[in-house]
C-alpha cells in the first residue's frame, strides 16, 4: 500500500513550494511524526517565509506531506501526510473531526460542563493550534505563524459547526507570536455575539474566565479531571492550593467538603480572581484566605502539620531542555518542602506541565525529594491530561501534563 501511495503521489504535482529532505532524514515523517527539523532539509524553494504552506518531498521527489514552514529549529509542522490543499474545506473537515471526538466524550451539550478544549494542536492533527470553548465563545490561540495567518479562515469554519452553539470567536494569539519576535498579530474578537452568562461551568463548579487578559486562553482546562479528584478526596481536610491561579482546585476542594482552603499565588490579579470564584460558588473568601505571595516562600515558611492536603501545580519550571536541570531542581524544592510540612497521613497532589520533563523524570525527582525528608510515601494515583487534550500516538511529546497523588506517612 505504501509503494502504491507513493507511485500515485509521484504522478501528482505539488500544490505548494517544495522542501526536499536529505536522504535518510525522512523516516520520522514516514512514521507520521508532524515535525521536520531544519537539519533534515536538503533544499527549499527560494523566498520562503515563515507561515508559508509547503509540500514536503523525499530525496526521490516522492511527496510526503503538506505543512507550514516555520522559523527556528522546527522548520516545518505538517498538517497532512499527503499532497493536500489547505483550503476552507480542509479546516472544516479537521474541526468537525475534533468536534465529533468531544461529542463522543460527552462534552457537547453537557449540563454540568460547558468549557473544554476543542482542538489540541498535534493531538488533533493541527500542530500549533489551540481552540478552547467557554460557553458560547471559542478562544483561538495560534502558536505558529502559519496558524496565525489562518485564524480568520479557522473562525469561519468554526461558525459553520452549528452544534457547537458558539456566538463569538476570540483570537488570543499575540502572546505566542511575540515570543517568536512577531508583533503583527493583535488579540481581539473575530466574531462577536451575545453572551448569556459571565461564568462557565466545569463539573457543576462556576468559574469566571478572562480570556482577554488571563493566562493562556483564560483557564487551565487540562486539570478538569484532577480537580474533580480533589473534590472526592478533600472532605474534612485543611487544604493548601499553591500556584492557585484563579482558584480552580480551591473551589472543588470546598465543594468536596474541605474544612478550609488557603490559596497562594504570586499574582495579585490571580488572587482577586480566586476570591471572586470562591464567592461565586457560595464560599467565604475570609474563611478561606487567598494569599498573594511567592508559593516557594510560602511553602518554605509554613508550619508543619498545618495542612493535610497540599496541591502543587506550578507553571512549567523547565520550558525546554536547556533549562531542564534548573527546572528539576525547582520541582525537587517545592516537593521536598511540601512533603516535610504536610500532616501525617496527608495527601500531596503534585504536577509538572513541562514538556521537557517526562513522567519517569518527574517521578524520580519527587522520589528524590521524599528521600531527603526521610518520610514514607505511597503513590495513590498517577495523573495526566484529560480526554479533550488527546495525544497523537506518533507525537509522544504531546503528553505534557503529569501528576502524582502521594500519601505521606
Amino acid at each position: 500500500m505504501q509503494n502504491h501511495r507513493n507511485s500515485q503521489q509521484e504522478m501528482e504535482s505539488p500544490h505548494y513550494p517544495v522542501i526536499k529532505l536529505r536522504k535518510g532524514k525522512d523516516e520520522a515523517v514516514k512514521r507520521h511524526h508532524p515535525w521536520i527539523f531544519s537539519g533534515a532539509i536538503a533544499t527549499a524553494a527560494s523566498d520562503l517565509q515563515a507561515g508559508d504552506i509547503v509540500t514536503i518531498v523525499d530525496y526521490k521527489d516522492e511527496i510526503l506531506g503538506t505543512g507550514f514552514a516555520e522559523a527556528g529549529n522546527i522548520a516545518v509542522k505538517l498538517l497532512s501526510f499527503d499532497n493536500r490543499k489547505i483550503d476552507s474545506s480542509f479546516w472544516k473537515e479537521r474541526l468537525e473531526k475534533a468536534f465529533e471526538l468531544r461529542y463522543t466524550m460527552g462534552l457537547i451539550n453537557n449540563k454540568h460542563t460547558n468549557c473544554y478544549r476543542l482542538v489540541h494542536s498535534e493531538g488533533d492533527n493541527l500542530p500549533g493550534l489551540i481552540i478552547d470553548i467557554y460557553g458560547k465563545t471559542a478562544v483561538v490561540q495560534a502558536q505558529t505563524e502559519g496558524m496565525a495567518l489562518n485564524v480568520k479562515t479557522i473562525a469561519d469554519a468554526l461558525m459553520t459547526i452549528e452544534a457547537l452553539n458558539i456566538t463569538s470567536v476570540y483570537n488570543k494569539s499575540s502572546e505566542a507570536m511575540q515570543r517568536m519576535g512577531k508583533d503583527a498579530v493583535e488579540d481581539g474578537y473575530i466574531v462577536k455575539g451575545e453572551e448569556d452568562e459571565n461564568f462557565v461551568l466545569e463539573n457543576g463548579s462556576k468559574f469566571i474566565v478572562d480570556w482577554e487578559e488571563g493566562q493562556k486562553t483564560g483557564f487551565f482546562l487540562d486539570q478538569r479531571n484532577n480537580r474533580d479528584l480533589v473534590r472526592k478526596l478533600a472532605k474534612g481536610k485543611n487544604v493548601l492550593n499553591t500556584f492557585c491561579y484563579t482558584g480552580g482546585f480551591s473551589v472543588t476542594a470546598l465543594q468536596g467538603g474541605a474544612n478550609k482552603v488557603v490559596s497562594v499565588d504570586c499574582s495579585k490579579k490571580a488572587i482577586l480572581a480566586s476570591e471572586k470564584n470562591l464567592i461565586l460558588n457560595g464560599f467565604s473568601a475570609e474563611e478561606n484566605p487567598c494569599v498573594a505571595e511567592d508559593a516557594k516562600l510560602f511553602l518554605q515558611n509554613m508550619k508543619k502539620g498545618e495542612f493535610d492536603l497540599i496541591i502543587l501545580d506550578p507553571p512549567a519550571f523547565a520550558k525546554n531542555h536547556r533549562s531542564l536541570h534548573k527546572g528539576l531542581q525547582g520541582y525537587k524544592f517545592i516537593n521536598r518542602e511540601a512533603i516535610t510540612k504536610i500532616k501525617e497521613d496527608g495527601l500531596l497532589f503534585t504536577f509538572s506541565c513541562s514538556q521537557a520533563v517526562d513522567k519517569a523524570q518527574f517521578q524520580s525527582i519527587v522520589m528524590a525529594a521524599a528521600i531527603e525528608t526521610g518520610r514514607k510515601a505511597q503513590i495513590i494515583f498517577q495523573l495526566d491530561q484529560p480526554e479533550d487534550h488527546p495525544v497523537n500516538i506518533y507525537h509522544p511529546e504531546g503528553a505534557y501534563l503529569k501528576g502524582l497523588v502521594l500519601k505521606i506517612d
